[in-house]
């Protein structure tokens, strides 16, 4: 009985835990939005930057929040060799550790991206850590190193000239991995415990940067969907089968987002599709809603998408356009929100907070960084973390 109400205990912490943080690339359920924080609208130099750390080498990967944790990965050096993993107290940013690696893999890339772009994920006590070159690293909490993969020793081909983002998905005690390319392109499932090959499966022969979302809920039910310029495959995260697919092909940059049963993909603008049996039925499609590089998110029966410099707002149950606003620069940061503010971060650090309205959309704050941001931001506890090029500031009301 004591054992039982330990593992207990240990399981409702990790419950509670991943709840309140922002473990993956646009945090929980890939919505990129999260409930009741009090964010600001507006910071500088003297209000509501709560504190700015340097960041050793460049990284696309955005950051991520695991209880009083934010990580961030890096490459650094002449040929973006050596792999970082910087950890750091969410109220002070002091660096409460560093990881660094040779990678084992490729590292060439283009000159926008670098080795470190796949934003990394945890379960709530393991960090996951990989990066262009194929180099999957597990760590805990605490930076000591558990144990770590280089798939390109096992699959040499499994690479491009320009750079690989895709981001990992843990559902349950599975990490899934796309390694998709122009050559040996394939996904696979890992036990997060071993950091051994579930299964494998081979995939579309194109250069793909979108990562996998999960479908469901249950970690014992959800689904894990592999988008390509192919479609969706949507197999089971512990075995690799394949339960039902989506063939009228996809994007191969931003990702699908998902909400309740149904799948919003970047295909043919935005088509939203509902599982049934061994393919998925089309409920619409709307090709003015199509994404730029950023993926699209949702939240309370809206759907918002980035084409260049316009945000979109649409409904999540006809694809009917509700509104559109009009932003400054260019974007590859996916915008993340809570409540009725999306923020947005364009390339030159220029962030804009969009009051998200019933018929429109309300540009309410505008700040600059100043420094380039490439990365999707991460939202816990009532702050904003974003990373730039050099720096990872921490953006919350320092007045309350």
């Amino acid at each position: 009985m004591k054992r039982l109400t330990s593992i207990c205990c240990a399981l409702l912490c990790v419950v509670c835990l991943s709840g309140a943080d922002w473990l993956q690339f646009r945090g929980p359920k890939s919505s990129g939005f999260v409930d009741g924080s009090d964010l600001p609208t507006t910071w500088s130099k003297s209000q509501n930057i709560a504190w700015k750390t340097p960041l050793k080498g460049r990284g696309l990967s955005g950051p991520i929040v695991v209880g009083d944790r934010v990580v961030v990965t890096s490459s650094s050096g002449y040929g973006q060799n050596r792999l970082h993993v910087d950890c750091f107290d969410v109220k002070t940013g002091d660096r409460l550790w560093e990881r660094q690696f040779w990678a084992t893999g490729r590292t060439m890339t283009h000159p926008k991206m670098c080795v470190a772009t796949p934003t990394p994920v945890s379960d709530g006590e393991r960090i996951f850590a990989f990066y262009s070159s194929n180099d999957l690293a597990c760590l805990d909490l605490d930076g000591n190193l558990l144990w770590y993969r280089g798939l390109t020793h096992d699959f040499p081909n499994a690479s491009n000239s320009l750079g690989m983002s895709s981001s990992p998905i843990v559902i349950g005690d599975t990490l899934v991995v796309q390694v998709e390319n122009d050559a040996e392109s394939f996904a696979t499932g890992v036990d997060v415990a071993t950091g051994k090959a579930r299964w494998k499966r081979t995939r579309t022969k194109r250069a793909n940067w979108t990562s996998p979302v999960a479908l469901g809920d249950s970690p014992e039910t959800a689904l894990a969907l592999l988008q390509s310029s192919a479609g969706i495959e949507a197999v089971v995260p512990k075995t690799g089968e394949v339960v039902w697919t989506y063939e009228n092909g996809a994007s191969t940059i931003p990702s699908s987002t998902v909400s309740g049963d149904t799948v919003f993909i970047p295909s043919n603008g935005i088509t939203a599709i509902r599982p049934a049996k061994d393919k998925a039925k089309v409920l619409w499609n709307d090709n003015r809603l199509s994404p730029s590089t950023p993926s699209p998110i949702v939240k309370d029966g809206r759907l918002y998408i980035m084409n260049r410099s316009i945000v979109k707002c649409a409904d999540i149950t006809n694809g009917k356009l509700i509104w559109q606003a009009r932003l400054k620069g260019s974007f590859s940061a996916t915008p993340v929100g809570s409540g009725k503010h999306l923020f947005c971060f364009n390339e030159e650090g220029l962030g804009q907070v969009v009051e998200l309205g019933e018929t429109k959309g309300t540009i309410v704050g505008e700040s600059a960084l100043n420094e380039v941001v490439l990365c999707t931001p991460a939202i816990a506890d009532d702050a904003l973390y974003v990373r730039s090029d050099g720096h990872l500031w921490k953006l919350a009301k320092t007045g309350k």
